[in-house]
């Protein structure tokens, strides 16, 4: 016997698509029997991965079944068909209710209720006991044999045999499922660890037969994509909107130095939280990154003005550091206090959210710490290497302008001093 429970809370029944189990391990092929064999493998294989509990196959093929032989000859000669005696053993066997449902109406209370009909599973306990079943005949052409009674041993003959209990599909194609459950250990380690024990049985599959990897680790690793390239695309877009801002291709850069530090922060907290990464913390680094270039956009945009009122950039760092400071660190206290309660994951269902708001509060620590110290000498070194190369820029330029007045000087002296010399020896002829 094998029990399958439902997860117990409504995210990870969705996550599982129905399914008992996080991961589910499906083979897949066109000859059956070699794809139950190589299920049993990958269970065996997967049974010794650590944090994977309650390993099962989940398709039962040695059902015990009973088949019933009806001498079709016979029972035309008894005025029974195969649609007679089958609906009569369904009805003692499964109850009235399948073929001929019925209801009572309670005249006290108006509730209806269900009548059905059945043998009591007591007396049902041997062959013996179903081959002494009364039949009763409903669809005979012979009105004088309808309604006539007979035994299923009569009738029929009853044998023993298997058969595959569940039969699963998967596009069209036979699929075995193994289903793993996962304890003290985080989803994506047991299913990088499942994928290096199956993987010397993938290397030795048939052609057309596959193992592939479903349930929440799918979703898992399919949501990972898609947060990714949604934080790749918000770096990009937050350094587009800079540079409009800005109307420079250097100070987003300069805006963007403190986020390495978010990231740091992120990655320490749920270190040290022993947090495993996941989607809510992803969505958290999200979240972190907004925050914390805004407030580097305070930082670099102060420095900027204190920069065209005739500061150097060294001065005009140290007082953007010093100006804003306080709405910098309201705005990140603000944030942690707000995501403490989240962080600490009590009540129910707190423990799902708690990554998001850990990740937060990691990220902005470090962000703000990066955002006082580090913008400010990054605005520093970037603008004073622009002031010296304009500066050398524009000494070179200096130079070639005068080199040039004194050669044309020189050559205008030169011209005058040949003019001279003709008019003289005009006048001597």
């Amino acid at each position: 016997m094998q029990l399958f429970f439902q997860p117990a809370d409504i995210v990870s029944q969705i996550l599982n698509a129905g399914l008992p189990a996080p991961i589910d391990i499906q083979v897949t092929g066109r000859d059956k029997a070699l794809n139950f064999k190589i299920a049993q493998q990958v269970k065996e294989a997967v049974s010794k991965v650590k944090g994977a509990v309650d390993v099962t196959l989940h398709q039962i093929v040695d059902a015990p079944q009973l088949n019933f032989n009806i001498d079709r000859v016979r029972a035309n000669q008894m005025g029974f068909t195969q649609k007679d005696i089958a609906a009569n053993v369904l009805i003692s066997l499964s109850s009235s209710f399948q073929t001929a449902p019925s209801f009572w109406v309670n005249p006290a209370n108006g509730v209806n209720y269900n009548v059905a009909i059945m043998t009591p599973p007591t007396k049902m306990r041997k062959i013996d006991d179903i081959l002494s079943m009364p039949l009763t005949s409903s669809s005979s052409s012979n009105s004088s044999l309808e309604g006539r009674k007979q035994l299923l041993s009569n009738l029929a003959s009853v044998g023993r045999s298997v058969t595959p209990s569940v039969v699963s599909h998967y596009k069209i194609q036979n699929v075995y499922n193994v289903f793993v459950n996962v304890q003290d250990r985080d989803l994506n380690g047991v299913a990088s660890d499942i994928k290096e024990a199956i993987a010397p049985i993938e290397k030795n599959l048939p052609r057309g037969t596959f193992i592939n990897i479903r349930g929440q680790a799918e979703s898992m690793n399919a949501a990972f994509s898609a947060l990714f390239g949604g934080l790749v695309f918000a770096l990009l877009l937050i350094y587009l909107l800079l540079v409009v801002n800005f109307h420079s291709w250097i100070d987003p850069l300069i805006v963007l130095g403190a986020l390495p530090g978010a990231f740091a922060g992120i990655v320490l907290a749920l270190f040290a939280s022993n947090t495993p990464f996941s989607v809510p913390a992803l969505m958290g680094a999200i979240m972190s990154i907004g925050v914390a270039s805004a407030n580097s956009i305070l930082l670099v945009t102060f420095a900027n003005e204190r920069l065209h009122m005739g500061d150097t950039p060294t001065a005009a760092a140290l007082m953007s550091g010093y100006t804003r400071i306080r709405p910098v660190l309201m705005t990140a206290t603000a944030m942690i206090l707000g995501m403490l309660p989240m962080a600490l994951g009590l009540g129910e269902g707190g423990s799902q959210n708690a990554p998001l708001g850990r990740a937060v509060i990691g990220g902005l620590i470090l962000a703000t710490v990066t955002t006082l110290l580090l913008v400010p000498c990054l605005y520093s070194l970037v603008k004073r290497r622009r002031d010296d190369h304009f500066n050398s820029a524009a000494q070179e330029s200096y130079a070639e302008n005068n080199k040039r007045d004194r050669s044309s000087d020189h050559d205008f002296a030169t011209l005058l001093f040949d003019n001279e010399n003709k008019e003289n020896k005009m006048e001597a002829r």
